[in-house]
């Protein structure tokens, strides 16, 4: 396991954050994280997640599965993750002393991840099935990176705090007047909480999807490549169950959203590229060889 080059990202995220000038602050709009996330331990959750990362690196190094350093997979995403994460404090301040890591498992899994605190780990399988570019590889990490960033997983244990609360008091209320069985009450705010929970994490998934892009092009990433990434993502997940039973948004809807907010993300990609709008060429899904 390795830090990122903490003393040159530190200083990227100085610059950042001294100020951008007005026509840096386009790009997709910046809102207020969930409430909720007060009812959930900030160093409680950065503790759980710090313990859970640490193990299961150490894990899959006692199993051969953690590849190290010098990997050119392991060396390609820690150079996407230098892009990316000086524009982390964008969306959330605290970014800033986060002690990022990059690691990949040697594993057939397509998925990836970032826990709280910037610790992310990709599997191998995403990036030989999917055949990534550096573009589609660079919306992924911006997605998963995102979902660190506005805490989602901290606002979801508040949520679910609350859902539950509420949910056993209607259940337990609806027991006593309609003078049924309150086992039944139960079954039946159980069910009410993971309703609310599928409706919260596609709510996650859809911010994760426009704060991934914005980070994606901030960082010089074409954020066009987000619709082939899930075209592939939807051929690779080919059976999978229907949307509204997944935390996940359907791919058609995800990238017709992606694709109404590139208006926005577009002109911060030229600007990375240091070229005109008008200029940049159609994308095209080339992968990096491996």
């Amino acid at each position: 396991m390795k830090h990122l080059n903490l003393k040159a990202i530190a200083l990227a995220l100085a610059v950042c954050s001294a100020g951008l000038p007005a026509a840096a602050q386009d790009g997709i709009p910046v809102e207020s994280m969930s409430r909720m996330r007060g009812l959930a331990s900030a160093e409680e959750f950065d503790a759980q997640s710090k313990q859970q990362y640490l193990q299961l690196m150490s894990e899959a190094q006692k199993k051969g599965a953690l590849l190290p350093d010098n990997d050119p997979q392991v060396v390609r995403l820690r150079a996407i993750a230098r892009r990316i994460v000086p524009f982390a404090t964008r969306w959330n301040p605290d970014a800033a002393s986060w002690k990022w890591q990059v690691n990949l498992l040697d594993a057939p899994t397509v998925n990836a991840f970032c826990m709280p605190g910037g610790r992310i780990a990709f599997y191998s399988g995403i990036l030989t099935k999917l055949n990534l570019t550096d573009d589609e590889v660079a919306m992924v990490m911006g997605h998963e990176i995102a979902h660190a960033l506005r805490e989602h997983a901290r606002a979801q244990a508040g949520k679910n705090t609350a859902t539950s609360v509420f949910s056993r008091l209607v259940g337990a209320g609806a027991a006593a007047y309609f003078g049924v069985d309150p086992r039944l009450g139960e079954v039946g705010s159980d069910l009410f909480t993971k309703g609310m929970s599928l409706k919260y994490s596609r709510d996650d998934e859809r911010e994760a999807d426009l704060v991934g892009m914005d980070l994606a092009a901030r960082a010089g990433y074409d954020p066009r490549a987000g619709e082939v990434l899930w075209q592939k993502m939807g051929k690779q997940s080919s059976g999978a169950p229907p949307v509204f039973m997944s935390t996940h948004p359907a791919g058609k809807e995800r990238i017709q959203r992606m694709n109404e907010s590139l208006p926005l993300v577009m002109p911060v990609y030229a600007r990375a590229k240091g070229v005109q709008q008008a200029s940049l060429p159609p994308y095209r899904t080339t992968p990096a060889p491996n």
